[in-house]
């Protein structure tokens, strides 16, 4: 594999942002927000946006609808008609993908900056500051911010935080490129003018995509904001670690296609048999007794079995997947 450093000249800058010079730069910014069936999380998702300390007449909100099938859409009309803060309730219902939707916020959108996140994240009262800040360098053209978790107390929540799962150390240190997910992310409008906007059609592994065409063309470097910070809430079931986990595979597969990027290497039966019977003749032994005297959890007791689960997990989506001919339609401005 090549080096992406090289590849990708001028990848990071992790210099500090000069706060005095930063705290005079105000750009307009345009905060997009894809939303399926969502109208459980809308109440706190408003509260957080409503919370922000970024200065309020420079910021708005576009909240896309993406053909929910609930009351989300009604809700938002009311939300956009009474919020103290500037909302505009969109639609998406040609195409059904988070990326469309985004596509649509993008082109309403009247702000340098083109700031996303998702409707069941919360973002903290200082993230959008701290997610603009880094564009003060005209030489930032993108900027990722971190992604914790919502307390959770179910043992695959507290598993998936002990991963640090969504954490975004791990789409920064990918070894193709690095990139920033959508949770999480802002990108200057005119990067988007000349690559393009997201492939309306991609399902998942859009934000990787749409920052590595970014980064391809040298238009910039990608910056990480550990100060700008949004939770999210992770699975609590078997079957919604399973299909995140496929989601991550098919992801491999389409950026595989899309890009050339290594595809995960499978394991053979053996090595999960291997990793369980190390799990319950060895560390299950030895985690039961620490937890006995209250030194280990339970995730620690079933960490191996789950790491397990998910790896399959992850196989079956990217050996299953294929890339679907108008996934590699890039739409534009």
């Amino acid at each position: 594999m090549s080096n992406p450093i090289a590849k990708f000249p001028n990848l990071m800058n992790y210099q500090p942002v000069d706060t005095t010079t930063a705290a005079r730069f105000l750009p307009m910014v345009s905060v997009v927000v894809p939303i399926y069936n969502a109208e459980t999380d809308l109440s706190a998702l408003i509260a957080c946006l409503s919370a922000q300390t970024y200065p309020k007449d420079c910021v708005e909100y576009l909240l896309v609808d993406n053909n929910s099938s609930d009351r989300t859409l009604a809700l938002l009309q009311e939300t956009a008609a009474n919020s103290a803060i500037k909302i505009s309730a969109l639609s998406e219902n040609q195409i059904q993908s988070s990326y469309a939707a985004r596509n649509t916020g993008i082109r309403a959108a009247t702000g340098e900056i083109i700031a996303f996140t998702d409707a069941d994240c919360h973002p903290q009262p200082q993230w959008l500051e701290s997610l603009i800040q880094p564009f003060v360098n005209s030489e930032v053209v993108i900027v990722a911010g971190e992604i914790t978790a919502l307390p959770g107390n179910s043992l695959l929540e507290q598993y998936a935080e002990l991963q640090d799962i969504l954490s975004q150390k791990h789409t920064l240190a990918h070894p193709f490129c690095a990139y920033g997910q959508t949770a999480n992310l802002a990108i200057r409008r005119t990067a988007l003018e000349k690559v393009g906007l997201f492939r309306p059609y991609l399902t998942t592994g859009g934000d990787a995509d749409i920052c590595w065409r970014i980064l391809q063309q040298n238009l910039g470097r990608l910056e990480f904001a550990p100060q700008a910070t949004v939770q999210h809430r992770h699975r609590t079931t078997l079957k919604e670690l399973a299909s995140q986990w496929r989601r991550y595979g098919r992801s491999n597969r389409y950026l595989h296609e899309l890009h050339g990027i290594e595809l995960m290497p499978e394991l053979k039966l053996a090595e999960y048999g291997h990793r369980l019977a190390r799990w319950m003749f060895k560390e299950l032994p030895k985690n039961t007794v620490k937890a006995i005297a209250g030194k280990a959890t339970l995730v620690d007791l079933f960490n191996t079995p789950i790491t397990v689960f998910v790896i399959q997990a992850r196989m079956a989506g990217q050996k299953n997947a294929k890339l679907p001919e108008n996934a590699k339609i890039i739409a534009w401005l």
